[in-house]
């Protein structure tokens, strides 16, 4: 028989034990979290990533099973910073588009541009979303419930989710902006490079504010076709960046890119700083001094304007490869 002093002290070793099986899942979470985006066609890295998943992440994120209401760590959440994909860690969601739905879900009314994908589901009664870049299972989609202005509600489960806070984005972080033809195939050659957490296409060095793709084309705002790269600087540096942009595209043509032309097709890295300025100058030197006639143009930063959703991860919306860019060695091989 227990004595009930004895089944006090079971009760406090059960506590002990959840608290720091807690704790070292918080520690594997952090380290998820922290992991490199993990591009769909790698499946090498994606099944050893799914291998680490426990049983109930597998039910959901890859079985497209749901968890219990109101479990998930995530339902009362309310830090700033990003959510981002468990499965290839893709970012999802900024912390200002979550609300309180009082569904047993995380409820967010807007996703990050191209980030989320929209599949109806076979019995055409709801609309499943799953991570664009990896597909994994996130939740559903509603609309029409009026929770926010923006009117949609996307309901996802907490097991499908990491969380990156905003002094964690900001202080393992660091930005480039480049523009060398069609945005879709410069995105997908950066994305691929290690230490690289996001790509985005959008717009850069023209004059009008948020510009719509039909604008661009007309050739009347000035801007080019350009992405924005944010990566770890303790992973991959900014002159790798560099070099990896100019064996991407062909730097010697000008306002075009293979079949497409057009000023918006320029060549253009858009720095931040002297030092940025200096590592692209020297390099266009060195590929000068290699016979390259480099048309690159070097710009100081301004304004980066988000391309339309459609255009976000483009080839790995559509199964398509690169249509006017390749990889090109054109430095010296040290």
């Amino acid at each position: 028989m227990t004595t009930p002093k004895l089944a006090l002290v079971l009760l406090g070793v059960v506590i002990v034990a959840v608290i720091m099986a807690l704790t070292i899942s918080g520690g594997k979470a952090e380290e998820s979290m922290r992991a490199p985006v993990i591009p769909a066609h790698d499946k090498e890295k994606l099944d050893m990533r799914d291998a680490r998943l426990t049983d109930m992440e597998k039910h959901v994120i890859l079985n497209k099973g749901t968890e219990r209401p109101f479990s998930g760590k995530y339902v009362d959440h309310h830090a700033e910073g990003y959510y981002t994909c468990k499965r290839c860690g893709a970012r999802l969601f900024e912390s200002q588009s979550k609300f309180d739905s009082q569904c047993g879900w995380p409820s967010f009314d807007e996703n990050l541009p191209g980030a989320v994908e929209r599949i109806p589901d076979a019995d055409g009664m709801r609309t499943e979303i799953v991570c664009a870049a990896c597909k994994a299972h996130l939740g559903h989609v509603f609309e029409g419930e009026h929770f926010t202005e923006k009117n949609t509600r996307h309901c996802v489960n907490s097991i499908s989710l990491n969380f990156t806070s905003a002094d964690q984005v900001d202080s393992a972080k660091a930005e480039a902006y480049f523009a060398g033809g069609c945005f879709w195939g410069v995105e997908y050659y950066m994305e691929e490079a290690p230490g690289v957490l996001d790509v985005s296409s959008g717009y850069m060095g023209g004059q009008v504010e948020n510009p719509s793709y039909e604008q661009v084309c007309s050739g009347r705002t000035g801007h080019a076709e350009a992405v924005r790269v944010v990566y770890d600087p303790s992973k991959i540096s900014y002159e790798d960046l560099a070099r990896l942009f100019f064996e991407i595209h062909d730097p010697t043509q000008v306002n075009r890119q293979g079949p497409d032309i057009g000023e918006q097709y320029r060549s253009a890295i858009y720095v931040k700083s002297d030092e940025e300025r200096e590592i692209v100058s020297r390099l266009i030197d060195e590929l000068k001094e290699s016979g390259f006639a480099v048309s690159t143009k070097l710009e100081m930063a301004g304004p980066f304007y988000p391309a339309e959703e459609y255009h976000q991860n483009y080839y790995e919306k559509t199964g398509k490869q690169p249509y006017c860019h390749r990889r090109v060695t054109r430095f010296k091989r040290k």
